[in-house]
């Protein structure tokens, strides 16, 4: 196989109104994105994961499907299919002339009732899983990955266990893309614990609690919540429901067996890293490892700013704020039109 070529990446120059991490963070989450997927066509398919386990996903499908390749897209930690970065990628490729799948992880996107499980950063099956449905029952043979934070992790796992394994679903994946993907999650559950990031915190915790009484609501008998009103890290969560509920021994124990970082030597497709260094909860340090940096199929960019998934740049005449979202079709383009891998 033959490597993408590597074309210089366009720097990012962050918008001067958001130079601060905490405002590049938060700044797209609630700036409205109105016209985005305005036009393009979406089937509504459920995948089956794992026994009485299925995944909602947001097929947006060329004219002729087999005819194009497959973008999969994964959203982070309590995001979903509707995420502005799911949207915004997603409206971009589609226009570009690849098939589009927006995935919810599972219990995602007002699924809860699609599974008996939590989700945590080690499904990387269900990407499998889905690639597999499409590579088999759609015809395509042409599969690109990208995700972001928690799914930016699930992406390079699943491309580094196919590695390890020597293959890639028969030469169907192409190439791997991840923004701020949380690679080693002790760190990263760490990192938000300090003080500077209440906020992101506070939110998590919140949204995974009002989750799990959605969840126990709706399989009466399965979940104890007693402890539930009580946690107030993300850590306790993990230890009281993510660890056990997923098969795994403690936090401590989830922590170390999901993070990516172990696989990434193994990855033999193309693949691109993006992480800011002023990520409030995504360390940088965790991608100065040797299996990135001499692994030849994975390209780093790691600019100075960019907050966590934010990356607003700079006003230019030739595309839109979202510089994260327009490297990744960079990738994807170039990718296919040199052959992918």
């Amino acid at each position: 196989m033959t490597k993408v070529r590597e074309n210089p990446v366009q720097a990012f120059v962050p918008h001067p109104l958001f130079r601060n991490p905490h405002a590049m963070t938060l700044f797209p989450r609630y700036w409205p994105r109105p016209r985005v997927l305005i036009g393009v066509p979406a089937e509504t398919r459920l995948f089956a994961v794992a026994p009485a386990s299925r995944i909602l996903g947001f097929c947006h499908w060329q004219p002729d499907p087999k005819r194009h390749p497959a973008l999969i897209l994964v959203h982070g930690l309590e995001g979903c299919s509707e995420s502005h970065y799911m949207r915004g990628i997603a409206s971009k490729a589609w226009r570009a002339g690849f098939n589009v799948v927006r995935l919810n992880q599972r219990n995602c996107g007002g699924t809860e009732h699609l599974t008996l499980t939590l989700y945590d950063s080690g499904l990387s099956g269900d990407l499998r899983a889905v690639a597999m449905e499409l590579a088999a029952r759609d015809g395509i043979d042409a599969i690109w990955l990208a995700g972001y934070s928690m799914g930016g992790n699930l992406a390079l796992r699943m491309a580094g266990e196919e590695g390890a394994a020597g293959r890639t679903l028969k030469g169907s994946i192409k190439g791997v893309m991840a923004v701020c993907p949380n690679i080693d999650p002790a760190a990263c559950t760490e990192a938000l614990l300090q003080k500077r990031n209440w906020i992101y915190h506070r939110h998590f915790v919140r949204s995974l609690q009002a989750r799990l009484r959605r969840k126990a609501a709706l399989f009466p008998g399965k979940f104890d919540l007693a402890p539930l009103a009580g946690l107030r890290t993300l850590r306790e969560f993990d230890e009281a429901y993510t660890a056990p509920y997923g098969g795994y021994a403690s936090a401590d124990d989830y922590y170390e067996r999901t993070g990516a970082r172990h696989v990434l030597g193994a990855i033999a497709v193309p693949t691109l890293i993006i992480a800011a260094q002023d990520d409030p909860f995504i360390p940088y340090r965790i991608f100065e490892v040797p299996a990135i940096r001499t692994n030849p199929w994975i390209r780093l960019v790691g600019p100075t700013h960019g907050g966590h998934c934010g990356f607003i740049e700079r006003p230019r005449p030739d595309e839109d704020w979202y510089w994260a979202e327009n490297r990744l079709l960079e990738f994807i383009t170039a990718g296919q039109a040199f052959g992918g891998s």
